[in-house]
């Protein structure tokens, strides 16, 4: 029988996964084109898998409601003959275009692209150009409606995805739907720099593609309470944030990638194995062909807990799940466009998000479980630690302790200040980080309610310590 939630510890609202063809009230919505083992599903929500072609309907459906602007950047738009999957996208595109919105393109040079041909010659589209050295314009993201004065308008999709059928059928993938229009902004202006124009015509002396990108200053984000971060190949060099991001790990670690060639990321992914973290590794067979290092890497310090897919298609995903086991920890999700390679941090044009939520951590677990068992991983057993439940994490973060309800914190996210009251008096406060250190403490408050200046903080989360008792955890914007 399962444990009653603490809803005080469960900061993260529940993301709502609705039908594929509605937009329900969700800000982030998560699918999966392969099955899911929706019996690890903690809040309740089963990850959504979208079988066959449907993964393909979803992005029309989303393409299909845009009122005023169409930004795509997609690698790769491969046209199929013997399914119309691919067709369906540009012949939304192609509606949506004759009804007055907005619609520009970049795409890869040096890819087929074979599906812009059924495109309407109206459109505007840009290449990035083939580069000597093979570098890519490898993004997958849309951005609808970013600025029609509807901020509720605003949708970015974006995730593993390539556009063709075998894609959307036979590969492993998922993408992600965020309405938020500051995100979608962000992304915007990155689109805006490889376009070369903020108009509907690109400007292709002016575009900028890899290292002649300049960083945004756009990273960090709060969605519906969640903390999102946003990096953008190379100019964010998204592969630091993925290493910090895997050392976060207190409980368990998953990671699924298609292509993995930087040492480092394979030495932390086995360093928190060997720091007393559950940690499994799903690749493709794509890297142990390009890096022979990384797969004795994580052969040899993962054990049976590595699997490398050998099947007919490839394990296309790039993504990452951090103490989706442990509530009361930091749960994480990495997705997005790219490899964990050093062309793809340091000379592609890629995204990722990096998205602190116990409940779409918990979607993600549920997906790169089954693709590890499925794909020969064998048997998996991990218990799973809800704040208020009997199970809890003691590693670098404090157990949350939910049986006095006598303590609030408020706002939350918060920005500069932070209040916290209290039935009875404060007699201190301790705040820390993920890494278990103390970032503010005082004592001898006597006082019923306390205002902290956290202006000074850093982006992410937090630890409140109240009476040497009590925990909260907040987002700091």
């Amino acid at each position: 029988m399962k444990k009653p939630l603490s809803l005080l510890c469960i900061t993260l609202s529940l993301i709502i996964l609705l039908n594929n063809t509605t937009f329900g009230q969700s800000k982030i919505k998560a699918y999966f084109n392969h099955p899911v083992n929706t019996s690890l599903a903690t809040f309740g929500i089963n990850a959504a898998y979208l079988p066959s072609g449907t993964m393909a309907d979803t992005i029309v459906a989303y393409i299909s409601r845009a009122k005023q602007t169409i930004d795509i950047a997609q690698y790769d738009y491969n046209q199929d003959t013997w399914d119309g999957a691919y067709a369906n996208i540009a012949a939304a595109v192609d509606t949506a275009y004759a009804h007055g919105i907005t619609v520009r393109w970049i795409y890869n040079g040096s890819s087929s692209n074979g599906g812009l041909s059924a495109l309407n010659p109206g459109i505007n589209t840009l290449p990035r150009p083939v580069s000597s050295s093979g570098d890519i314009m490898h993004d997958k993201f849309i951005i609808i409606d970013a600025n029609t004065g509807n901020p509720d308008d605003a949708i970015l999709c974006t995730g593993s995805e390539d556009w063709s059928s075998e894609m959307f059928y036979n590969d492993y993938n998922n993408i992600l739907f965020i309405q938020d229009s500051a995100l979608a902004n962000a992304y915007k202006a990155e689109f805006n720099m490889m376009w070369g124009s903020t108009t509907a015509v690109p400007n292709a002396s002016a575009a900028k593609f890899g290292t002649a990108k300049t960083p945004l200053g756009m990273n960090t984000f709060t969605i519906a309470g969640h903390l999102v971060e946003l990096y953008f190949s190379p100019e964010d060099n998204p592969d630091s944030h993925i290493a910090s991001t895997i050392l976060t790990a207190n409980k368990d670690l998953y990671v699924g990638v298609y292509d993995m060639t930087r040492t480092g990321d394979a030495n932390n992914i086995v360093s928190r194995k060997n720091a007393g973290v559950y940690t499994l590794a799903v690749v493709d067979q794509y890297t142990p062909s390009t890096s022979s290092a990384v797969n004795s890497t994580l052969s040899s310090g993962l054990g049976s807990n590595y699997v490398v897919y050998s099947g007919s298609y490839i394990y296309h995903n790039k993504m990452m799940v951090v103490d989706p086991s442990d509530t009361c920890s930091d749960p994480i999700v990495e997705t997005g466009s790219e490899n964990w390679t050093s062309a793809g941090t340091n000379y592609n044009d890629e995204n990722i998000l990096i998205i602190h939520s116990d409940t779409l951590a918990n979607l993600y677990y549920q997906s790169i479980v089954k693709d590890f068992t499925t794909i020969g991983g064998g048997s998996f057993a991990q218990a799973t630690s809800l704040c208020g439940g009997t199970i809890i994490s003691t590693t670098s973060v404090p157990a949350i302790n939910d049986n006095e309800g006598n303590v609030a914190i408020y706002p939350n996210p918060a920005t500069n200040e932070l209040t916290v009251t209290a039935r009875g008096q404060i007699t201190n406060i301790l705040i820390s980080n993920l890494l278990g250190q103390t970032v503010y403490a005082s004592s001898n408050n006597n006082s019923q309610e306390v205002t902290v200046d956290i202006s000074g903080l850093p982006a992410g989360v937090y630890f409140v310590k109240v009476n040497n008792n009590i925990v909260r955890k907040f987002v700091k914007g």
